[in-house]
């Protein structure tokens, strides 16, 4: 059985209405302007951003970058996108970016940017082949050499100039490339690249940080950065992450100057995964001790969202997250996951109602850790929908849609289950609303007078379909009597209760529309 979530695109509507039209070329076709409401005059946010309006994007994670710019550069060609970082990854995990071209790099000879030399020799001597000033460290030369006639596999470069923070506060430094790379700052050597092999570059460009640091607003560092190539792709990045509370200044004034906040929150594979060097709050090896959002990502909601501006919370994530102050307070939600490349025309189908959604929560998003037991403890009696007797945040199988769903006639095609037959399930289905769409149609079985303990239900069967708006579809489902069996660890053998079932079909696991007793027989 695949994954309940993927079967379609698996970006799934967490929260959010029925989107409507709005005018203006940009717009063309359904929005989602709904989730953004109207301003004071009545008029659609989007339909205004779509006339030259601006949109601010707010980052706390880094794939979002990429995605939102995508999302507005396409749907809305005429906005104005402002965007934030917003805020650190978590305590301890800042977000590395790029340093800007702009006022925090200052060239030797006073312009902005920084000083470029090449070298036809890696030990970078002699006189260099080209010196100019560039805006900031950001080159993939590929396979490539930096300028004709160089040889590729066989130069040198040096950048220096002065670095001059915007903000007082706690920065880390970091470059992330293929080539051999060294930083100093104020002539003192910060790091370098190690690597066993080929004269210590990396086969793919990979990162180094430094040590948090104290830098002064306005004050110039001298920066000086080197890199050789000797083999494969030539890239190198500078790179800094600046201190949070300056974060969250410029991400709470971009909101103040925008018509909607498109937010993109969440996590990362740094973060969350197996046997990881991760030792954050709320993070350990790798492992999640808590799963809420982290704290710094938390506050940079709150504040967001006190502006008062209409947002979209969009979540990138691999595990469930507890979002419950947003689930109360924040108008629209999406879960998106780890979208690929695609990521930002496939949110912006979703946002702006060109895409129906339909995607389903393969797991079960909880409230708080606390709802769960000790995960030292393997069993599984209070996880899962199938075991879990609280009340979820989102419950498995979950995933709102543009339209509306009526389930009617649930119905078995015999009366009775015989132990070594089976039997098939049916239910008429209707699009109700006024949008064609996906409905993902679940089948639970729940075990009421069982003999032995049993899960509270279990999912055997889905059907994803399509429906016009009112077209009714009747979908089936075979029940076989050994789906229902449970193991019996003295017989050593697989058991099928003879007591009734009930069969459960709807929406969710926790969204259940209709109810079907079914007799077990023997024969």
């Amino acid at each position: 059985m695949a994954p309940l979530g993927l079967l379609s695109l698996a970006i799934g509507l967490l929260v959010g209405f029925e989107p409507r039209p709005v005018l203006g070329r940009a717009m063309e076709g359904p929005s989602a302007a709904h989730w953004l409401g109207t301003d004071d005059t009545g008029r659609d946010i989007f339909a205004r951003i779509g006339h030259g309006g601006r949109v601010s994007m707010l980052v706390g994670v880094p794939l979002g970058a990429a995605a939102g710019r995508t999302l507005f550069r396409e749907v809305l060609p005429n906005a104005r996108v402002l965007h934030s970082v917003g805020s650190d990854l978590a305590e301890g995990f800042p977000v590395m970016h790029t340093v800007p071209a702009g006022p925090a790099l200052v060239a030797p000879d006073g312009r902005p940017g920084l000083r470029m030399e090449l070298f036809n020799d890696r030990a970078l001597q002699g006189t260099p082949v080209f010196t100019g000033t560039v805006p900031n460290l950001d080159v993939n030369w590929d396979y490539a050499s930096p300028r004709p006639g160089m040889n590729p596999d066989t130069f040198g470069v040096r950048w220096t100039g002065e670095l001059r923070p915007g903000h007082t506060g706690t920065y880390r430094l970091g470059l992330i490339g293929t080539v051999k790379y060294r930083l100093f700052l104020n002539d003192s050597l910060l790091f370098e690249s190690v690597y066993p092999t080929h004269a210590g570059e990396f086969p793919d460009p990979r990162p180094t940080y430094t040590r948090p640091m104290q830098l002064e607003a306005g004050k110039g560092y001298r920066v000086r950065i080197e890199g050789d190539e000797s083999y494969g792709t030539a890239t190198l990045r500078f790179l800094w992450s600046a201190p949070h509370e300056a974060l969250l200044q410029e991400a709470v004034q971009t909101a103040s100057q925008a018509d909607a906040v498109l937010l993109f929150l969440g996590l990362t594979a740094r973060m969350e995964g197996e046997e990881m060097r991760v030792e954050i709050p709320g993070f350990r090896g790798g492992d999640r001790t808590s799963i809420d959002l982290p704290a710094t990502q938390q506050q940079l909601l709150e504040q967001v969202v006190a502006v008062g501006k209409p947002t979209v919370l969009v979540l990138l994530n691999g595990s469930a997250l507890a979002v419950n102050w947003a689930q109360e307070r924040v108008p629209a939600i999406v879960e998106a996951w780890y979208p690929g490349q695609a990521a930002g025309q496939a949110i912006a189908d979703v946002l702006f109602g060109d895409y129906n959604p339909a995607g389903r929560l393969p797991v079960t998003f909880y409230r708080s850790a606390a709802d769960l037991p000790p995960f030292e403890d393997y069993a599984m009696k209070g996880r899962t929908y199938r075991y879990f007797t609280g009340t979820p945040l989102y419950p498995f199988g979950h995933g709102l849609s543009y339209t509306t769903f009526r389930y009617a006639n649930l119905a078995t095609s015999a009366a009775t289950l015989p132990a070594d037959g089976q039997v098939t399930v049916r239910v008429d289905v209707t699009n109700a609303g006024p949008r064609a769409g996906d409905e993902v149609v679940q089948l639970y079985v729940a075990y009421p007078d069982a003999a032995v303990e049993r899960p509270i239900k279990d999912l055997r069967g889905y059907q994803r379909i399509n429906l016009q708006p009112g077209q009714t579809r009747t979908v089936e489902f075979v029940l076989a009597a050994k789906d229902l069996a449970y193991w019996d660890p003295d017989g050593d053998r697989w058991v099928v209760d003879a007591r009734p079932v009930r069969l459960e079909v709807g929406a969710s696991s926790a969204d259940i529309r209709l109810r079907h007793m079914l007799p077990m027989s023997s024969r």
